[in-house]
């Protein structure tokens, strides 16, 4: 934890000779300084027991020389720490970041294909459209992968040619034997910042400190202003040192874009293990990966019901929410049948962790009454002792159905047992032998009251209640749209996961609409987003008319007609269920 790093650093601070050890906590990172923290900077008490925080942005801390270390903290190493230890449980493998194989073809074929969600820095809707394009093979096929997807080289313009001479399409010029030495690894595309600041030193005679200069101007919150009077410096000084005038110029509007975020190669590299990681654990052990990233939200893009159905995609069983067998995390239990690899993959069994409105001190107490199983939900109720508004929550989740039968049985006999703090001595008795009669609910009952209280549903996906409507249109599925022919209109629609808009994208919108079969992508273009604005924000299920694009195995639909889905009403179920 924290405490582990704050040792490291002082160990570090330590063997430096004559360097007291004075640090502070900082926003992001570490503050160390000569004399007593506090006799240099201001520092205040944290909200965290026992740590500080220094009060001077970091542009104030450089100005006057401080030391200054920042520490990144990573939700994706949380959830590799906990699938290497469902990995060992389950299967019996120790794995870690060091002992992976790597190179793994099927890992890249799985890239490849797009197939990323849950991935460490690959699962956006920009980098899954980018990875058919790249076709990652090698790990430092996923460092650049990781540092095309920026604002800097969109912005830069460096996208399109380096994918045009990975593809052949466009010849790979060194204007010097020196330029390619920087540049021979990205094709002649400066991607990252080391890239450019030895740029400014061969080609535009920057000494290594003007060179520095430059990178801090490039990352400075005021860098258009701050690179006005380098790019002048650069391009007279590559001129002079005989380069063209337009390689100068070109070099330097590619500088510019990492004013707007670009990686170091140090940076991406760093990413790169991390995303190759994921993408094995995934690859290989999608139960185990499944269940370390929902039980380490919020992160990601994605809701905890996207990554269930992808997991099913990938043959992962996923066990419903069950009081008799759930813990608050979600576990691994024992599976049947081999797949692909000849391992025997587990079950995955969601956890109580889902279950909105009920408590981890409560959900942990009644894990810890269950023993060998509750009998009854009196005798849960009795051993557990919860709150009732809690237990009504189980009942709503559908987790008390091994003890009642259903929703409205558990609620209904919920009513009986009176409140905990009542002191009725036949509290969490059996109810008398009446019997009632109970409606069966609608599906479409039944999946609302899955999302409304635990986000997902394992009985039915949501977007298949309105499949009978799309049907009449002739749309298209998520899975059919991969063999559509581009340039055809057609109709598609699903349940909206992701809205983005990204301030480099020139106005255009894109979607990720999910149905029963997987995931489509759809552009709106800006004219149309005005005119569809209350739908595209407003609605979670979406019907779109648009016509098929399709770049390699990249398959979008550019919309040209969106519209609001609403559930038919449907006919409730005759039979009902006898409950006493």
């Amino acid at each position: 934890g924290a405490d582990a790093r704050v040792q490291q650093v002082l160990e570090l601070a330590g063997e430096l000779e004559g360097f007291p050890r004075h640090l502070s906590i900082h926003v992001g990172g570490f503050v160390i300084t000569r004399e007593p923290v506090m006799d240099v900077v201001p520092v205040e008490n944290a909200s965290m027991h026992g740590r500080t925080v220094v009060q001077w942005e970091k542009d104030d801390l450089n100005a006057v020389g401080i030391l200054k270390v920042d520490l990144l903290g990573l939700g994706m190493l949380t959830v590799l720490s906990r699938c290497f230890r469902y990995v060992a449980q389950a299967h019996g493998e120790q794995l870690t970041l060091a002992t992976l194989p790597a190179e793994d073809p099927r890992v890249y074929d799985m890239l490849c294909e797009a197939d990323s969600m849950g991935v460490f820095q690959v699962e956006s809707r920009a980098q899954m459209n980018m990875l058919p394009r790249l076709r990652p093979r090698t790990f430092y096929d996923l460092v650049v992968e990781i540092a095309l997807i920026r604002p800097g080289p969109i912005v830069g313009q460096m996208v399109h040619p380096y994918l045009r001479r990975r593809d052949g399409l466009e010849a790979v010029t060194y204007p010097s034997e020196e330029v390619r030495q920087i540049l021979e690894k990205t094709l002649g595309v400066p991607l990252f910042q080391e890239q450019a600041m030895r740029l400014a030193m061969v080609a535009g005679g920057f000494s290594a400190a003007e060179a520095d200069g430059l990178r801090r101007a490039m990352t400075h919150k005021r860098a258009e202003e701050l690179m006005v009077p380098w790019g002048r410096r650069f391009v007279e000084g590559a001129v002079q040192r005989g380069y063209s005038r337009e390689f100068a110029e070109t070099c330097f509007h590619q500088f510019r874009g990492f004013s707007h975020y670009g990686f170091p190669e140090s940076h991406s590299a760093s990413f790169a293990l991390i995303a190759y990681a994921s993408s094995y654990l995934k690859r290989y052990y999608p139960a185990a990966f499944c269940a370390a990233l929902i039980n380490s939200q919020p992160m990601g893009f994605y809701a905890v019901h996207s990554l269930v159905e992808d997991a099913r995609r990938h043959g992962v069983e996923v066990l419903p929410l069950d009081v008799q067998a759930s813990d608050w995390d979600c576990t691994l239990e024992p599976g049947e049948g081999q797949d692909a690899f000849g391992r025997v993959q587990p079950r995955l069994r969601l956890g109580l962790r889902l279950v909105k409105g009920l408590r981890e001190d409560h959900a942990r107490q009644l894990v810890a009454a269950r023993g060998e199983g509750f009998l009854g939900l009196g005798d849960l109720a009795r051993r557990a002792r919860i709150p009732s508004h809690e237990l009504a929550r189980l009942a709503l989740a559908g987790a008390l159905k091994s003890l009642c039968g259903g929703r409205r049985e558990a609620l209904w006999e919920l009513q009986a047992l009176g409140p905990l703090d009542s002191g009725d001595l036949f509290f969490g008795m059996p109810l008398d032998g009446a019997r009632v009669e109970l409606p069966l609910p609608q599906v479409a009952e039944e999946v609302a009251q899955d999302y409304a209280t635990t986000g997902l549903s394992l009985d039915c996906h949501p977007f298949q209640l309105f499949r009978g409507q799309l049907d009449g249109l002739r749309a298209v599925t998520a899975e059919g749209l991969g063999k559509v022919s581009p340039g055809r209109t057609v109709r598609t629609g699903g349940m909206v996961i992701c809205r983005q808009k990204p301030p480099t994208a020139k106005g255009f919108t894109f979607l990720s609409l999910e149905d029963e079969t997987g995931i489509s992508n759809v552009v709106v273009m800006p004219d149309d987003f005005t005119r569809y604005r209350k739908e595209i924000l407003g609605s979670p299920f979406l019907g779109v008319e648009g016509v098929v694009e399709r770049a390699g195995k990249v398959v979008n639909v550019k919309a040209r007609r969106l519209w609001a889905l609403q559930l038919e009403e449907q006919p409730r179920a005759p039979a009902a269920r006898s409950w006493r």
